[in-house]
């Protein structure tokens, strides 16, 4: 079980390969919801998603001769980028497996970094299957992008970060797609807040984490129909447990409802998020009676988006 003292260690051994992201607050926001929000922007990660937080960490507690062999995941595009990222500053090799229909511009961001990109199918079975077919061949140390306590601790200093500017939280809302940002955020709060409840949010096309918490065992998603492309992941077994103790609730939204608030994000804050980013908001909005006059975080995961493919 991850430990308080592993996210500060954590937090400090990631320090100087990622960036303190800053946090941003709308007036107009916070009149629509009737709440103080406060947004932790990690569209201004490195690589332009929290997911360097977990990629960093997992790469820098590798053994030499681990780190002799190269690293291996699977990933739709975020994690896959940043762990090419920590690779390259480690100066050893990634190969990176991605499914045909991830977005062009994480496919490129990925070999950018000097990551070797391998793609599959789109689901879940072809991309694990090709990652195992790569760990084999090549001996590489197999990353997972969620279900990995080291990666877990690296997603919880986002929060980490947003506590130590805004102690006083009642609640932080993160989307939710293989339970690593989530999982990593209810830690945060669990040690570092005394009152804060961390919600999720999902699309409704894929709602796995929302039907897992009900049923009490981890389901799986029929579809991937959602414009929230970083969320079409399953829930890790490492993730579950500290989701079903640490987390309150997860509200699905609809795509209309994220397109929305992904709107709302790039016309008010003047900032660029890629729709998974917006479902956090979407799901406030939706919920917006629970949190009247309440101090509540959203964390922004990501920033990544194929502007040929706007919604809008």
């Amino acid at each position: 079980m991850i430990q308080k003292a592993d996210l500060l260690n954590c937090s400090k051994r990631i320090a100087p390969y990622i960036h303190r992201t800053p946090v941003l607050t709308s007036r107009l926001l916070n009149q629509l919801v009737d709440a103080e929000l406060y947004f932790k922007c990690e569209n201004f990660q490195r690589v332009g998603a929290f997911k360097m937080r977990g990629a960093a960490n997992a790469v820098l507690q590798l053994s030499d001769e681990q780190k002799s062999r190269g690293v291996v995941t699977h990933s739709s595009g975020n994690f896959a980028q940043a762990l090419a990222l920590a690779a390259k500053y480690a100066d050893i090799k990634a190969y990176i497996v991605m499914p045909s229909t991830a977005p062009l511009v994480k496919k490129e961001a990925v070999k950018g970094y000097g990551g070797q990109v391998i793609e599959c199918e789109p689901t879940v079975i072809a991309r694990e299957a090709m990652a195992k077919r790569i760990e084999e061949e090549y001996a590489a140390v197999f990353i997972h992008p969620y279900d990995n306590e080291a990666v877990i601790a690296g997603q919880a200093t986002a929060c980490m970060e947003l506590f130590e500017e805004q102690p006083h939280l009642d609640a932080v809302f993160t989307p939710v797609g293989g339970g690593g940002l989530i999982s990593g955020t209810a830690l945060a709060a669990h040690f570092y807040s005394k009152k804060c409840q961390v919600y999720g949010a999902e699309p409704e096309q894929v709602n796995d984490a929302f039907r897992s918490l009900q049923s009490g065992k981890i389901e799986s998603n029929k579809t991937t129909d959602t414009i929230a492309d970083g969320l079409k992941t399953n829930l890790g077994k490492i993730n579950f447990p500290i989701i079903q103790q640490y987390v309150k609730d997860i509200h699905t939204v609809t795509e209309e409802e994220i397109i929305e608030a992904l709107r709302l994000i790039w016309e008010r804050m003047k900032i660029i998020v890629e729709p998974s980013s917006a479902v956090a908001l979407a799901a406030l909005i939706k919920q917006k009676q629970n949190f009247a006059n309440k101090k509540v975080g959203i964390i922004l995961s990501g920033g990544n988006i194929d502007l040929k493919a706007l919604p809008f």
